[in-house]
């Protein structure tokens, strides 16, 4: 099915519409909340044009963040590399060991409290007196704060009410963008979706398919990913569905696996193993697919013949899919059609509102992650006692 012009989606299973959803949805879109109003073309961003117009300067920009503070400008950035060209590096877990070339940089440090451990570690290891720096973080005082005043930075607000893997499309990821020279608008096409019937029909029936596979204790959401440059999109979409929705012993566990190569590990335990996952095809078309050595290819492979590399994926994804279907395993699939800005706005409204509406369904607060706050409380304490 279209969803978009971008973007087709084939679901899990053909069913009606529930209305209980449908009003769920309803009460969602239309509910005052910031996550919600991030979406719309008309958010307000704590930065202008004119105060980033002199960022753009820059091609060497690294940022620091944990978690939602930079999966979203990282899944950007891989996903639109063709489109960039300035160089981007990511700070997002401890020990990384990155060696930088002694170039000139801007240093973006995301943490929506302001006290990520993780984060002020490294500002603090790789931060240079003279280099330009800016945080982004909640309007009130933090470690951060305190910090970015000593190196005279440039702060920027983030949102008090938007949570780290709700924010790709506020400051968060729309920052990021902007300095990587992409347009911020062609990410915000929540206005267009929500008058799509077409598409809120679908996530509302993917939504209800997902709830039944949960009730028939499938609780295993296995992505197979036949494109490399999605791979940080899909972890933006595995941290959403894990943080969001795995409280008080609910949740669905999202695994990534990188295709056709987990045909080779994996798909044994995917097609006779345990049957408590459900699957979700992710692949988009590349215009730029290489072509085959014709001369080397031996006659016991003429099949080949004329054949490049977006032919043989397409045939193993049908394969499987095929597979699948004789083993009556339940798969969804996304094929995407184009890699722009459009679409990549498409299917972050898309999951976020998919997950939300999950969590309503289910009765959990999307919002908030009690149990990730106790390890940052021991943290603490540990190293304050030693």
């Amino acid at each position: 099915m279209m969803l978009t012009k971008n973007l087709s989606f084939e679901n899990f299973v053909n069913k009606k519409v529930s209305l209980k959803l449908k009003n769920y949805l309803k009460e969602i879109i239309s509910s005052k909340s910031e996550v919600m109003n991030s979406l719309f073309r008309g958010y307000k961003y704590s930065y202008t044009k004119k105060s980033i117009k002199k960022l753009k300067g820059y091609q060497n920009i690294r940022i620091f963040g944990m978690g939602g503070s930079s999966l979203g400008a990282m899944a950007i950035y891989d996903f639109l590399k063709h489109k960039i060209n300035k160089n981007f590096y990511f700070l997002t877990n401890l020990n990384q060991k990155i060696k930088f070339p002694k170039k000139k940089y801007l240093n973006l440090v995301i943490s929506k409290s302001g006290n990520t451990l993780e984060t002020i570690v490294n500002s603090n290891l790789y931060i240079k007196k003279n280099d330009k720096n800016i945080l982004v973080s909640d309007k009130k005082e933090s470690i951060l704060r305190e910090i970015s005043i000593k190196l005279k930075s440039d702060i920027i607000d983030h949102n008090n009410f938007i949570g780290g893997r709700y924010s790709v499309l506020s400051e968060v990821g729309m920052l990021p963008a902007e300095l990587m020279g992409l347009d911020a608008r062609k990410f915000k096409k929540f206005d267009n979706l929500i008058a799509n019937k077409k598409f809120l029909n679908s996530l509302i029936i993917n939504v209800s398919n997902i709830l039944d596979l949960i009730k028939r204790k499938k609780f295993n959401s296995v992505i197979l990913n036949y494109d490399e440059t999605a791979d940080n999109f899909l972890k933006w979409y595995q941290q959403l569905v894990a943080e969001s929705l795995g409280k008080k012993g609910n949740g669905i566990f999202p695994i990534i696996s990188n295709m056709p190569k987990d045909n080779h590990s994996l798909m044994q335990l995917y097609l006779d193993g345990q049957k408590n996952n459900f699957y979700t095809f992710f692949y988009t078309k590349d215009q730029n697919y290489q072509k085959l050595n014709q001369y080397i290819i031996p006659s016991s492979l003429k099949f080949l013949k004329k054949k490049d590399l977006g032919d043989i994926l397409h045939s193993k994804i049908l394969a499987t899919k095929k597979v699948f279907q004789k083993k009556k395993i339940p798969f969804r699939s996304f094929y995407i059609k184009s890699k722009n800005e459009e679409v990549l706005g498409e299917l972050f409204t898309y999951f976020i509102l998919e997950t939300i509406l999950l969590a309503k369904a289910l009765k959990i607060n999307p919002y908030d992650q009690p149990a990730v706050e106790l390890i940052k409380i021991e943290t603490k304490k540990i190293l304050k006692s030693s």
